[in-house]
C-alpha cells in the first residue's frame, strides 16, 4: 500500500501553512457594536496577540454597565496563541515534507481540534465578559447580560452587537479546508462517494450551499402593535397597515411607524448597508411584504401615523383599483425614493 502523499496534497499543506503564518500578524476576529449615538460604528479587534480598534472608548462604555475593561495583558490566550499557531505552520510543512498520508490525517485532526477548542474558549471568555458584571456600576439592569454572539448578529439594550472572523480568522479558516481537501483527496472518500451516487452527492453539496445561504439572511419580525416604537421618530407604532421595517447587512432590525419615516432613516443614514426593506400590506392586517416589489398608491385620504400617507400593496390589481377610485397613479419603490430627495 502506497502510503506516500501526491504532490498536489503536498502543494495544498505548503499553501496552508502560509495562510496560517499570515494569520499570526492580521485580525482574526472582530466585534462591531452600532448604536444610535455612534452611526459610524464602534469596532474591537481581536490579534493573536493584541487587542485593536477602539478599545478604550469600548471600555469606557463598558464602566457604566458594570462591564470588565479589556487589556491584551489580562489575557493568557495572547501570550500563548502566536505559538500555538506557529506550530502548526510547523506541523503542517513537515507534513509536506513528510509526504505520508498518516501523518497528514494527525495533522489535519489536530488543526480541527484546536480550532475547536479555541472556539470554546473564545466562548468562555465572552461569557464571562457579559455575564461578570460590577453590582455598584452606574447602570443596573436586572436579569441583563451582555455576552457579545459567538458569531452573527444580537442585540444588547441600544447597541447591536456584530461578532464575525476577521481576516486572519477567513485565513485560518481557509487553511483549515485546504488541508481537508488535501485529506479528501488521499483518501479517496469524495471520489468514491460520487461514484456510488453522484446525484445524491450533488444535492447534498447544493443543499449544503442552500442552508449555509439562508442561515446568513435575517429575515424580517413581525412588528408589535402598541409595544414596538419607531427607530426614526420614537413613537409607538400603533396602525398595522403602514408599518415598516428595515434589515442592515449585519442582521440589525430597525421599525418604523410610517413609510415616510423609513425613508428618512434612509437618507439620513446612507453609510449604513441595508439587506432587506418591508412594508405592512395595506389590505392586510400587520402583514409585511418585500418594500421594493410592493405597489403604492399615496393620497391625503390615506392619515398614516407620520403623515407620509403612503399605502402599499402586495397585488398589483389592488393597488391600482384604490388609485383609480382616489383618482391617482400607483407608484413603485424607486417613485418614492426619487420623490423624496
Amino acid at each position: 500500500m502506497n502510503n506516500a502523499i501526491s504532490k498536489s496534497s503536498r502543494l495544498l499543506l505548503v499553501l496552508a501553512a502560509v495562510m496560517l503564518t499570515i494569520s499570526i500578524f492580521t485580525p482574526i476576529w472582530r466585534i462591531e457594536l452600532d448604536a444610535p449615538q455612534y452611526p459610524e460604528g464602534l469596532m474591537m479587534q481581536i490579534f493573536s496577540y493584541k487587542l485593536g480598534g477602539q478599545v478604550d472608548i469600548i471600555n469606557g462604555l463598558n464602566h457604566y454597565i458594570g462591564m470588565q475593561t479589556l487589556h491584551a495583558e489580562n489575557f493568557i490566550e495572547f501570550t500563548i496563541l502566536p505559538y500555538l499557531i506557529s506550530f502548526y505552520v510547523i506541523l503542517t510543512l513537515a507534513a509536506a515534507v513528510a509526504g505520508k498520508k498518516k501523518f497528514l490525517y494527525v495533522t489535519f485532526w489536530a488543526f480541527v481540534f484546536f480550532g475547536i477548542v479555541a472556539m470554546i474558549d473564545f466562548w468562555r471568555w465572552e461569557y464571562n465578559y457579559g455575564h461578570n458584571l460590577d453590582p455598584t456600576a452606574a447602570i443596573v439592569v436586572p436579569g441583563m447580560s451582555y455576552q457579545p454572539p459567538l458569531i452573527g448578529f444580537k442585540q444588547l439594550l441600544n447597541f447591536g452587537a456584530f461578532s464575525v472572523p476577521d481576516i486572519g480568522g477567513w485565513l485560518f479558516v481557509g487553511a483549515g479546508i485546504l488541508m481537508l481537501f488535501a485529506v479528501l483527496n488521499e483518501s479517496k472518500l469524495l471520489i468514491k462517494m460520487i461514484k456510488r451516487n453522484s446525484k445524491s452527492a450533488i444535492t447534498v453539496i447544493l443543499l449544503s450551499f442552500f442552508c449555509i445561504s439562508a442561515c446568513n439572511n435575517s429575515q424580517p419580525q413581525p412588528i408589535k402593535i402598541n409595544k414596538d416604537k419607531c427607530d426614526y421618530c420614537e413613537m409607538t407604532i400603533s396602525d398595522g397597515r403602514f408599518g415598516a421595517e428595515v434589515i442592515t447587512k449585519k442582521g440589525r432590525i430597525y421599525k418604523f411607524d410610517d413609510m415616510s419615516c423609513l425613508i428618512r432613516y434612509k437618507k439620513e443614514n446612507n453609510a449604513v448597508e441595508l439587506s432587506g426593506h418591508y412594508i405592512h400590506d395595506y389590505s392586510k392586517s400587520n402583514t409585511l411584504i418585500d418594500a421594493t416589489k410592493a405597489i403604492y398608491v399615496e393620497h391625503k385620504s390615506y392619515k398614516s401615523p407620520m403623515n407620509g400617507n403612503i399605502a402599499a400593496f402586495q397585488n398589483k390589481a389592488d393597488a391600482e383599483k384604490q388609485a383609480e377610485k382616489l383618482g391617482v397613479k400607483t407608484k413603485t419603490w424607486n417613485d418614492l425614493l426619487s420623490n423624496n430627495n
